[in-house]
Order: structure tokens, then C-alpha cells, then sequence
């Protein structure tokens, strides 16, 4: 049987984020703490993180013990941000499998949550002008990991959104 959490011992452990600040959730994306709060559920008290999630409309309320076993993260740092730009600028490299398991990995890669691997998609996925089009699941990946990527690019450097997409498509189409 699981005993209530005591709140002291709770805040003092678990607490590694704080209300307003801009966090990473890995199916999810960037998202900002609300309210840290505290619930009881079946008889236990726990102590939550509620995020909220602008782009989907959604809140999430995340155990703050389990924060970081889910992979909830703070914003990257100025040198992730380098190395994920730095990706962006690398040469594609598409494997030569079936697209339903490069599709899976691209997925994988995009709901990790880490900044690098994202960046490594939108390179593979990435079109010029003149180059072939893509498919529509294609696209449907690039554009996730294109909007994944641009807005933690948005919340680190605090740009607007669609500013951020255009800074990476820039670095893309440089490259």
C-alpha cells in the first residue's frame, strides 16, 4: 500500500521547478507551470506540478516526484541551442529502410524530448525548393518537429513562435 507523501519532505526533495517557469515535457513539448498544488487522490496526498501547454490548449498535472522520471525538463541552454542549430546546418542523412520504421524513429526522436534528436529530424525531413516533395506523413513529421523545435527556440531566445520557425528555416535553407 503506498502512505501519503508528508509535504515537508516533498517540497524539500522534489521541488526542482517553480511556478512560471517554462519547462519541457517530452510528448508535449514546451509548457509552463501554473500552480504547484497539492491533491488528494485516493487517500494520498500529492504534490503536482500543473503545466499548461498553450499551442494544444491543455493542462497537465505531473507529480512533482515523477517529474523527472517522465523526462520533464528545464529550457535547454545556450550551448544545447548551438549544438541543435549546428545540427540543423549537418548533411541529412536519410537510413535506406522502409518509411513505416523510419516514421517510428522520427516519432521516437521528436517525443524523447531532447533537443538535438528533434533538430536531427527536421534536417533528415527537410525539403528545398528543388528538391522532390514530400509525402504527406512526411510532412506531417517535419512540420511536429519543425513546430517542437521552434518553440523552444521561441521560449529560450523569447521570440514569438513564428519568428523562430523562420530562423530555423533560414539555417536550413543555408545549410
Amino acid at each position: 500500500m503506498n502512505k501519503p507523501l508528508k509535504k515537508n519532505n516533498a517540497k524539500k526533495n522534489s521541488l526542482e521547478f517553480s511556478k512560471l517557469d517554462y519547462i519541457v515535457y517530452p510528448k508535449h513539448g514546451v509548457g509552463r507551470i501554473q500552480e504547484i498544488e497539492i491533491q488528494t487522490i485516493s487517500g494520498m496526498e500529492l504534490e503536482l506540478y500543473v503545466i499548461r501547454f498553450e499551442k494544444e490548449r491543455m493542462t497537465l498535472r505531473v507529480p512533482t516526484e515523477k517529474a523527472r522520471n517522465v523526462g520533464m525538463r528545464k529550457l535547454a541552454n545556450q550551448q544545447t541551442m548551438d549544438q541543435a542549430l549546428k545540427t540543423l546546418k549537418g548533411k541529412a542523412k536519410v537510413k535506406r529502410t522502409m518509411w513505416s520504421r523510419r516514421a517510428q524513429e522520427y516519432e521516437a526522436k521528436i517525443n524523447s524530448g531532447d533537443l538535438i534528436s528533434i533538430a536531427e529530424v527536421v534536417r533528415d525531413l527537410h525539403r528545398n525548393d528543388d528538391q522532390p516533395e514530400q509525402s504527406y506523413s512526411e510532412r506531417q513529421i517535419y512540420e511536429s518537429a519543425l513546430a517542437r523545435l521552434a518553440r523552444e527556440v521561441a521560449a529560450v531566445e523569447a521570440i514569438a513562435e513564428k519568428d523562430a520557425i523562420k530562423r530555423l528555416e533560414d539555417v536550413l535553407r543555408a545549410a
